[in-house]
């Protein structure tokens, strides 16, 4: 055995060379998203490789994109080829450096803000897919970068790095070993994943039958309103206008907290939340949330960014705020509400923008809503059961989610092993 730096010890007869030794490196097609068509020249950009890094697989289908012809011609150094791999030039965080995709065939171009490496000899490099996914290789490329905005991943950068060449037999049982391992993780992986759908869908609906329907059998009507169609016989039904008021209460010296409105969490102090997004010199004229006001995230209310506030604080002036006008709602019960499904899915059909990243949600409309009243005691009653309904399942997601930790941890170990020789996977079992 022998020592290499970022390795740990490998079997004495690997050896340890330059990636460039192998490899040519271009760079990827000079293009933009406004580039991509329908049909074209096939090709994988930055954003694909991030969104699933499948350098153990090769290239998954869906992930492809394409260009015009007339853009490829005369760039053959960016056409990819079998055995290569595309790297992703640029990332947001040190997890993702080194996200690169294995070459599986050939035809497909390496696209904006990646890195061609073209193999110099027929070799079969998929046992590498393997080991750029370990922490152990990319941290050669961890401990070179800095961070502006971006973490950029150099064809330098990149050239400065070494790789483990096994044997071509023990390469070929390493590959073999991984495929069939991998495949068994991954399918276990998938399972639990299906299982935290499936509790989030059951979570979902029921949520949407007692907050729309109740929680005791009780004779219906029909509701009147566009969006569900019966109610219980003794809930009444208002139009927004009459239940809530827009406020446009503004700070003066910004020295509140600043609060986060999403779809996922509700309204949360951004102290609380890993945000990377820019944040104003100044909160000044930011607008005042007082607890139990229902901030609304204008940009996202047609995915159900919106909520009932349990915090006094400050929020984007580009949002709005509403307030009860006589507490009609129990404020658990009222969050619930705001944010079921077949309502979100109401907003967005009266969302008014050029595409979903652009719709738009305005008071007017908002305010023009018919909304479902329970009797106070059933609104509360409905919140405590979903209360109770909720933190079960999000027990049992925690559960599953915990699982799918174990196993993803198992991978990286059972890779990491393999591809550095602590384990000879000739003698392995398959």
């Amino acid at each position: 055995m022998i020592d290499v730096s970022w390795a740990g010890k490998i079997p004495s007869h690997w050896d340890v060379v330059p990636l460039k030794s192998k490899f040519n490196f271009s760079k990827g097609l000079s293009i933009t998203k406004a580039d991509l068509v329908d049909t074209g020249c096939p090709v994988l950009s930055y954003g694909q490789i991030h969104s699933k890094n499948n350098a153990k697989t090769g290239i998954v289908g869906e992930l492809l994109r394409f260009v015009p012809d007339s853009i490829t011609d005369g760039c053959s150094e960016s056409l990819a080829v079998k055995n290569g791999f595309i790297f992703a030039d640029t990332s947001e965080d040190l997890d993702g450096c080194g996200n690169c995709t294995y070459v599986d065939q050939n035809g497909i171009y390496a696209g904006y803000h990646t890195v061609n490496l073209k193999p110099k000899t027929e070799e079969d490099w998929k046992y590498l897919g393997y080991l750029f996914q370990t922490d152990a290789w990319r941290y050669q490329l961890r401990k070179e970068l800095t961070e502006v905005k971006l973490y950029s991943i150099s064809q330098k950068v990149l050239k400065s790095t070494t790789i483990l060449v096994p044997p071509k037999e023990e390469r070929e049982a390493i590959v073999a070993f991984l495929d069939s391992k991998c495949a068994a993780i991954d399918d276990a992986i998938e399972r639990h994943k299906q299982i935290i759908e499936k509790l989030n869908m059951f979570l979902a609906e029921t949520i949407a039958n007692a907050t729309l329907h109740g929680i005791s059998s009780s004779e219906m009507k029909p509701s009147g309103v566009e969006w569900s169609s019966q109610i219980p016989e003794s809930w009444n039904i208002k139009r927004g206008k009459y239940l809530f008021v827009k406020t446009n209460e503004r700070s003066i010296d910004g020295s509140e907290e600043l609060l986060t409105v999403s779809q996922y969490t509700g309204i949360t102090p951004r102290s609380q939340k890993n945000v990377n997004m820019f944040e104003a010199e100044s909160l000044v004229g930011y607008k005042i949330c007082e607890v139990n006001d229902i901030p609304a995230n204008t940009m996202w209310l047609w995915a159900g960014a919106i909520g009932v506030s349990s915090y006094r604080g400050l929020i984007s002036p580009s949002y709005n705020i509403y307030r009860q006008i006589d507490n009609q709602y129990d404020n658990l019960y009222l969050d619930y509400l705001l944010r079921v499904t077949p309502l979100v899915q109401h907003y967005k059909a009266l969302s008014t923008g050029i595409r979903p990243s652009r719709l738009r949600l305005y008071p007017d409309q908002f305010l023009n809503i018919k909304y479902p009243i329970p009797p106070m005691k059933e609104q509360k009653a409905i919140a405590a059961f979903l209360d109770d309904t909720k933190n079960k399942v999000e027990e049992s997601i925690s559960r599953q989610t915990a699982v799918i930790e174990k196993l993803e941890k198992y991978r990286k170990s059972i890779i990491y092993q393999a591809v550095t020789g602590k384990i000879d996977c000739r003698k392995e079992t398959v």
